[in-house]
Formats: structure tokens, sequence, C-alpha cells
């Protein structure tokens, strides 16, 4: 099956889900050349194990609040809350409460 992604300039509405949090799953929302944009829904208790991309990324807290563990750090995402991480750094997320984030990756893995 085919996901669907956002056309070049169509608007997306990104907004807290609210209640209906609880029953929400990842959603892909944009997949281009350089870039792919998620809305990744961390449930309370559970735990998106250690892992890395090759591209930067951005985490943008939507709603809730999660614990972000990268080596040798562990901070506390609540809404509002955007931090930025290098390519290949190791990272796991875990929800506080239920939450929902919005995750940029960078496709693009060469250096300026």
């Amino acid at each position: 099956m085919a996901l669907f992604h956002t056309p070049s300039s169509e608007v997306v509405r990104i907004a807290p889900l609210g209640a209906a949090l609880a029953g929400a799953v990842n959603t892909a929302i944009l997949k281009a050349k350089e870039l792919e944009v998620i809305r990744l829904v961390v449930p309370a208790g559970k735990t998106l194990p250690q892992h890395q991309v090759p591209g930067e990324i951005t985490l943008l807290c939507i709603e809730g609040e999660c614990e972000l563990k990268t080596p040798g750090t562990m901070q506390v995402l609540t809404t509002g809350d955007f931090v930025h991480l290098e390519g290949g750094t190791p990272h796991a997320l875990t929800g506080r409460s239920n939450a929902s984030l919005l995750l940029t990756i960078s496709l693009c893995t060469q250096r300026v």
C-alpha cells in the first residue's frame, strides 16, 4: 500500500490531537527528495528504542511529554519544545504521557 504524502504547496494543519491522541498512530506527512516529515505518536510508557539516521533531524513536541535520550543526556520534551540532532546521533524516545511530535528528517547527508 502506498503512503499518502502531501503535494507541493498544499497546506497541512498540524494541531494537537487532544482526546484522539490515545488512539493515534504515526502519520507520514511529506517525503520529498531532501526532506521527510512525520507526525510521531509516542504513547505513555512506550519507548522507541535507540536508533540513528544519517541526516539531521528536528523534533517539535506538539502535545504531551516524552523523554529524549541521547548519549550522556536525557531531556524532557513538553508542548512547544523543539530540538535538533546532528545526523548519526543515537537517540531514543519514551512517552511520559501520550505525546505527539513533528519529526523532520533531512535526507541530505553530504556536509557543506
